[in-house]
């Protein structure tokens, strides 16, 4: 069973990744590089994930043919969100929790790119109460 310690563990290594690509490219570049530099790095680090994954949509117990997808699942526990914007926006955190919800993964990492530091300014992390009922 996955412990919140395991997750901690995975969202430092997921961070470091980001950093990693951040120090090679710096700001300014579009999303979808940033994207393919982030999982050539999770790649290095022996990490599974799962790119641009589909997310199913149940309304009313129907699962609807809708075009949601994320951009990044690690380890099948960690959605991460990528962006390369000037601001994230209470959407952006939104749709992060959104795909929580519906994948009922306990973490996710929202990743802006378009910043000066990862570290300090471009990453934000958010659970919900899936991570709340994991053990230490």
């Amino acid at each position: 069973m996955i412990t919140k310690k395991d997750i901690t563990d995975l969202t430092y290594i997921i961070i470091g990744c980001a950093i990693e690509v951040h120090k090679e490219l710096g700001p300014g570049l579009l999303e979808s590089i940033y994207h393919s530099c982030f999982v050539e790095e999770l790649s290095r680090k022996d990490l599974s994930y799962k790119s641009e994954l589909q997310v199913p949509v149940i309304y009313k117990g129907k699962c609807l043919d809708a075009a949601l997808r994320l951009d990044v699942l690690v380890e099948d526990i960690m959605v991460v969100e990528i962006k390369a914007v000037e601001t994230i926006l209470p959407v952006h955190q939104a749709q992060l929790l959104t795909y929580l919800k519906l994948l009922e993964k306990p973490k996710g990492i929202l990743l802006n790119f378009n910043c000066t530091n990862i570290f300090k300014e471009g990453q934000k992390t958010m659970v919900n109460e899936y991570y709340s009922i994991l053990p230490y």
